[in-house]
């Protein structure tokens, strides 16, 4: 065998090779989870979005949809997954499950790494603070505007990017690593306020007399519009035809009283209801 075509072939065989080695896990498709039986979903722990109960029993606006949409698709086994809020991109792309419903807001940048289906939720901001507020604080902009105060956030949320664009600067920022670390954050003075959705904020006030939500909050105004998010589930970004299927029985629910009254039960206004049909998920990957 003449020596330089083996030389290649060994070249071209190593390339391939390291490529599967590096290539991300590939997303199953809508056959392959007929076929294995189970829907592997994840959620964050985040009342009243996506959590499991003590007693391993997924409940929230996303679970609960995601639920009934799967059941109209003839997947009714699911194998429920509760991971840090963080880790639910970094686990679709690893293919560590099917698909999120933990109602994360559609933003450009994830656009990028995941597949959202058509908005389910949309839901406004709010702040915890310390009982009695005696900070004074009513807005996201007074963390840009006054040195002495420090804002907590989850890691991994978009109000990273809400803050960042109304100029709060990094060392203002305290970031933890779930909700529930809230509390302890705001009560024992490691950050003055705590910013996340206004369902968000209100749950966590009701579990302690030592937070309270600002009753008079501000919502934040960024290049001219004020804020808010607007919750879906994210898939694979190649999970096109399961992303497909689920999206259009999604959008066939959102017609039903059965999904009014499951976003009602975990604190969603008719404004909220009514603004998750305002914008389109295709417009929501655009905003920049």
């Amino acid at each position: 065998m003449n020596p330089t075509p083996y030389r290649a072939l060994r070249v071209a065989m190593a390339l391939i090779l390291g490529a599967m080695l590096i290539a991300p896990a590939g997303a199953a498709t809508l056959d392959q989870i007929r076929q294995r039986g189970t829907v592997r979903v994840a959620v964050a722990n985040e009342i009243p979005y996506g959590f499991l109960d003590f007693s391993g029993n997924a409940q929230g606006a996303g679970p609960e949809v995601a639920t009934a949409v799967l059941e109209r698709m003839g997947l009714e086994r699911i194998e429920w997954i509760a991971t840090a809020f963080s880790s639910l991109i970094p686990g679709l792309k690893a293919d560590r499950f099917d698909m999120v419903a933990a109602e994360m807001a559609i933003l450009p940048q994830r656009c990028r790494e995941v597949a959202f289906s058509t908005p389910n939720s949309s839901y406004g901001e709010g702040l915890l603070v310390a009982a009695g507020n005696p900070k004074n604080i009513h807005n996201y902009r007074a963390f840009a505007e006054r040195e002495d105060l420090t804002v907590a956030i989850m890691a991994g949320a978009d109000q990273l990017e809400m803050l960042q664009a109304l100029g709060v600067p990094q060392q203002r920022m305290v970031m933890i690593g779930a909700n529930a670390d809230a509390i302890a954050a705001v009560s024992s003075g490691r950050a003055d306020a705590y910013a996340a959705t206004g369902l968000t904020v209100a749950d966590l006030a009701g579990k302690s007399d030592r937070v309270e939500a600002v009753q008079d909050f501000e919502d934040p105004v960024i290049d001219g519009e004020t804020v808010r998010s607007w919750g879906a589930f994210a898939f694979n970004a190649a999970s096109t035809d399961f992303r497909e299927a689920f999206d259009a029985a999604l959008a066939e629910f959102k017609q039903t009283e059965e999904w009014r009254a499951i976003l009602e039960r975990h604190g969603f206004n008719e404004t909220d209801l009514e603004a998750s049909f305002a914008r389109s998920t295709e417009e929501l990957c655009a905003v920049e």
